[in-house]
């Protein structure tokens, strides 16, 4: 049974994150945990009266979490019900990315999925932000789903890399599950510079890669001379991808598609989700 955890904020943004969640593992039987977290104030350092006016907010935001999430929880059942889903709720007053860390351990999550908001979708999604801290902050595969994504069936995924790092098994299951499981087709991408070959090491890497992937179906790709991001968004593109899955262990490859592209031509962070991998 798999677990999945699905922050919410209660916004559009956090709704069409959880439906599409819900339509990907919907012929799987899952325990989903829909926690809300109220982010702690900044610390005062002020005296008891303080202390106590805390414990109120604290004790009223907790209840109004708690409403709220039953009223989500309400949503779901009269238009997603699905009897393969059991969901729990978990309503936290605490650092965000903190509470995120403490429930994909105490729950052994195999799933955190978010959403990202706003019309520049991911690139908007900086480090300093709660689905950018908790991607590179988190020891937990993560599915990041734009606001304009709308769900069908992932049958092409994209995994852009550079053959710089040792693939592990652990990441390469986790891939491997989310092919399998919609009979998907696996796109590997490799951008480089012209009359660049590949180095010893990565000629090990991809081997390897083709050997683990054996048993899924998938293909190995090149675009030459372009840059990385306007090369992933061609490839988007040309190949009608549905899904794009990144190693985040790559921190600098991995940030530049994900975080810096400012082109107005590159539309994947909003329209794509991206399945983000940790060892």
């Amino acid at each position: 049974m798999l677990r999945i955890l699905i922050p919410t904020d209660f916004s559009q943004n956090a709704w069409n994150a959880l439906t599409y969640g819900l339509e990907l593992f919907r012929k799987e039987r899952c325990t989903i945990y829909l926690l809300h977290v109220n982010p702690l104030p900044p610390y005062s350092g002020a005296g008891t009266s303080v202390k106590a006016s805390t414990h109120m907010l604290r004790e009223t935001m907790l209840a109004e979490s708690e409403k709220s999430l039953k009223e989500l929880l309400e949503k779901i059942n009269k238009s997603l019900h699905n009897d393969l889903h059991t969901f729990m709720t978990i309503s936290l007053y605490d650092f965000f990315v903190d509470s995120i860390k403490r429930e994909v351990e105490d729950k052994h999550i195999d799933l955190v999925i978010m959403g990202t908001k706003g019309a520049s979708g991911l690139k908007k999604v900086s480090l300093g932000s709660n689905t950018g801290d908790v991607i590179t902050k988190v020891k937990c595969p993560l599915l990041a789903v734009p606001e304009q994504a709308r769900y069908k069936i992932p049958r092409e995924i994209a995994f852009p890399t550079d053959y710089y790092i040792n693939y592990d098994i652990k990441v390469l299951d986790t891939l491997i599950g989310m092919v399998n499981r919609n009979e998907a087709s696996l796109r590997v991408l490799h951008i480089t510079r012209r009359g660049e070959e590949l180095t010893r090491e990565q000629l090990q890497n991809k081997d390897f890669l083709h050997d683990y992937l054996r048993e899924v179906e998938h293909s190995f790709h090149t675009l030459t001379g372009a840059k990385l991001e306007t090369a992933v968004q061609c490839f988007v593109e040309s190949r009608d991808i549905d899904m794009i899955a990144m190693v985040a262990k790559n921190l600098n490859f991995f940030q530049r598609i994900l975080f810096r592209p400012a082109v107005e031509e590159i539309s994947y962070h909003i329209e794509i989700p991206f399945l983000v991998l940790h060892e």
